[in-house]
Order: C-alpha cells, then structure tokens, then sequence
C-alpha cells in the first residue's frame, strides 16, 4: 500500500545521498566550442525527422556557459549530490587519440565547485554521445569502440581520480544499444537487431574494460565504482504474460546483469535471439572481463507496464514507454504487446507506479544481498506552467514524495540503497522529444536561459533539510 504524501516526510539513514542527475549533451550546449568533436547525438538531432520539432542540444541549458550559476543553484537546493556525465567528445573529439585540455578544465573546474559547496561529485562516463568518428569505424556492434573507451576512462581517472566520489561507466546500456541500434529511435538511428545485440556486449566489455583502466588510474582510494542500468517493471495481464515477461526481462535486464554480476550470457537471452544472431562476437575471456567487482549498481526507474504475448488476431500494441520507430528495440521477441496500466501518467505516457520501485530494490537486495544500491534516476516530465515567476507542478512533487516513501519502504526490507538522485536538476532536450518534455525540478526558460526552481526541487530542499543530523 503506498504511503500518504501529506504531512510528514522520509527519513533516510546517515550517509545517505539525495541529489538530482543531469547529462551532458540533454544541458551542456557549447557543441562546437573549445575543440568539441561531434558526437551521434549531434548528427542525429540535425537529420530532419529524427527529433521533435528538429530540435538540437546545440544550445541546450548553456549549462558549460552558466557553470557558477548553476552551482550556486544546487547549492541553493541543499543537494548532497550531482551526477553529472562526461562529453566524451569535448575530452577526445574524434573518441581517440589527443586529449582536448579544455574538455579536461571544464570538468575540473566542475568537481572543485561541487565539492566547495560540500557536494558529492558522481561522474558518469558515457551518457549515450559516442563521437561520431567512432561511430562512422562500426560504433558499439565494433569490438574496437569498447578498447576506445577503456582509454577514455584511463584519461577521465587521471584527470579527476583525486576528486570524484563514484565512477559510473554506463548510463542505461539498454538505450545505448537497442534504441540505437535496434529501434533507431535514438542516435545514430541504426535499425540492425543483430547489431543491437553485438552493441550490448561491447558495451558490457566496455565496463570491464573501463573499470580495470580507472582502478589504475584513479588516486583516491576511497572512490567506489559503479555501473548504470535502467529497470522497467514488468506486470502480468493473462495468461501469455510469463512467457512475455521472460523475454522482456531477458532483453532489458538480464542481458546486463547476467555478465556483469553473474560472469555469464543468459540462456534465455540466447535462446530467443538464435533467429536473430549466433553471438560469435564473444570472445574467450569476454565474460571475465565484464565482471569486474562494482561497489554500487546504480538503478533508474520510472514506470511499470503489463506484457503479454501477442495473438495475431488483431493489432499488436507496441507502446512500450518509447518513441516509435522504423525499427524494433526487442531483436528476436517483436510479438511480445505492450500494455501500459490503466491509471495515472505522466506527460511521457509512462504509468506511475511508486510500488514497483519498492519491488525492484528488494528483488535486487535479494538476489545481490552483497551489492550497494543506488537509485541514479527517478522523476516525471509534466506540462508545467509558469504562473507569476512560480511553477507549481504539484503532480510532480506528488510523484516524488511516493516513490521517496517506496525508497523508505524498500530499506526497511533490507534493501542496502545508499542514495537517491532525482532527474532532472534542469528541464532539457528530451533526446528524440526534443524540448517538448520538462523532467526538471528547475524550469528552464530556453529563449531567456532563466532558471526557476520549481515547486518539486523546493520539496526536494525541504526533504534534504528535514534529515536528521548525521545525513
């Protein structure tokens, strides 16, 4: 049963983390400023068709501009931590070779100025903007991309090994991987299921590549490493469903924390795509390499919905809480329907279901009992107004207040979760939505580039002030 959010609020143990999270292409802009190589993303949102509104984050939040600002802002806000990513085109513009030292000073610069407010620096290596030169050599199917980004992540630890509290490799392989190379919804637009699936390997081999680089590197001994993976939940809706839900599963999730935490493809994942390809592109030593010991195992969440296997009797139901495209994100399982829960949704159509965050904590607490937990994104895009300098987005300071009760809820079951980041600090470019969709707790005012904290991050101030001494 989900807890009121009237009256009282959380209280979380000590240590424990709450911030918010942002990526570099969706607020940076700057994209052709100080050596910055074009990344997927740039090509992509500038091919007409591909994005909303033909929308780019050339622009974006002029977050690389607004810098001091936009600290201030989070320190404003009482955040204890930020994630941010790292544009790996503005560190090496074309994914190798000579380093870009004024990619390297952006991002020192914003470190120090975390950690001078008394803010946790969470850096996250890869949010989904692979420099386009990699991409024109194969991209993720290309075993050589992953021994690119091993490299990348060597530079990174050496750069910002002294200051950065937690390393994440991956933001969401998932997307990288079956939205961009499956369902072409998402940069660089490939429809290739059996690419889709090469792509995931290389972009779990990537982590254990990138993880043994930034041990080396890395000087602070205190830092904890860490990998980002998305979680759909996933409900039965007749008698078909567990079938479905054993495929959907296998894609989403297994094909993820199989090699990374059980050293191991999934036989189901396997199974299904035989039509698709024959996994030749593993290698011996592969699956040892991904697993790599992790410190934290960052989860994103935000929405549930029922699966079942489709009949062919009538029109299959493909919304699956993504855009539309010419291709399939689900290589080898294409007739498993999509059917989103009847009830409240938010302005991505996605069914809001506090409870399935609690059920995710305690499922992975049960099957990783050893393994820290981390929720890295949770939040809502809703059509927010701004009246009179304030924006009251009640839906949205609804919807976090659940699903921070679930956290509470989940740790009093012994799930071991050490933080919760809050997406998005900033409205930003909503990937193929363009700016359309407003996730952030900041509403930003993308003519004026004017911030206004919303009535959801002056909850979220209040939640973090609420702690008890010792949070």
């Amino acid at each position: 049963m989900t807890r009121s959010t009237e009256g009282s609020l959380p209280q979380f143990p000590a240590g424990f983390l709450i911030g918010s999270a942002t990526a570099a292409y969706q607020i940076e802009g700057a994209a052709n400023e100080d050596g910055r190589g074009p990344s997927i993303w740039d090509t992509f949102s500038r091919t007409p068709g591909r994005v909303v509104g033909g929308d780019t984050g050339d622009v974006a939040d002029d977050h690389y501009h607004r810098l001091e600002q936009d600290l201030d802002l989070m320190s404003e806000l009482g955040l204890q931590a930020y994630r941010f990513s790292i544009s790996w085109p503005r560190i090496q513009p074309t994914g190798s070779g000579a380093v870009e030292p004024r990619g390297i000073d952006f991002y020192s610069r914003l470190a120090d100025g975390l950690l001078a407010r008394g803010i946790t620096p969470i850096a996250t290596l890869y949010h989904w903007d692979l420099p386009q030169a990699l991409e024109d050599a194969g991209g993720w199917p290309a075993r050589d991309t992953a021994l690119r980004f091993a490299d990348y992540a060597a530079v990174m630890g050496e750069a910002l090994g002294d200051r950065v509290a937690v390393w994440t490799t991956l933001n969401e392989p998932w997307c990288s991987a079956y939205l961009g190379y499956g369902s072409g919804s998402h940069a660089p637009g490939r429809t290739d299921g059996a690419a889709a699936l090469a792509a995931n390997h290389h972009l779990n081999l990537a982590h254990g590549w990138a993880l043994q680089r930034l041990r080396d590197a890395v000087t602070n001994h205190e830092a904890q490493y860490s990998i980002t993976l998305n979680f759909t939940g996933l409900e039965a809706v007749d008698d078909t469903s567990e079938e479905a839900i054993e495929r959907i599963d296998a894609l989403a999730h297994r094909s993820f924390l199989d090699p990374l935490l059980h050293g191991r493809l999934n036989e189901r994942l396997v199974r299904d795509t035989a039509v698709v390809t024959d996994w030749s592109f593993v290698h011996d030593g592969d699956l040892e390499d991904i697993q790599q010991p992790i410190d934290v195992l960052g989860v994103n969440y935000y929405y549930t919905t029922g699966v079942r296997m489709w009949d062919g009797r009538s029109e299959r139901s493909v919304d699956d809480g993504h855009r539309a495209a010419a291709g399939s994100p689900w290589p080898g399982s294409e007739h498993v329907e999509f059917i989103p829960p009847a009830g409240e949704r938010t302005a991505m159509g996605w069914g809001i279901s506090p409870d399935g965050l609690e059920h995710l904590l305690v499922s992975l607490a049960q099957e990783f009992p050893d393994l820290r937990l981390m929720v890295t994104e949770n939040g809502a895009a809703f059509d927010d107004v701004e009246v009179d300098g304030r924006v009251h987005d009640r839906q949205r300071v609804d919807y976090l207040a659940r699903h921070f009760w679930a956290a509470e809820r989940a740790l009093a079951r012994g799930a071991d979760l050490r933080g919760y980041l809050v997406w998005s600090l900033l409205d930003n470019f909503e990937w193929g939505w363009g700016f359309g969709k407003r996730f952030g707790i900041v509403r930003v005012d993308y003519e004026t580039q004017r911030r206004i904290v919303k009535d959801s991050g002056r909850w979220l101030a209040a939640l973090i002030a609420a702690q008890s001494p010792g949070t």
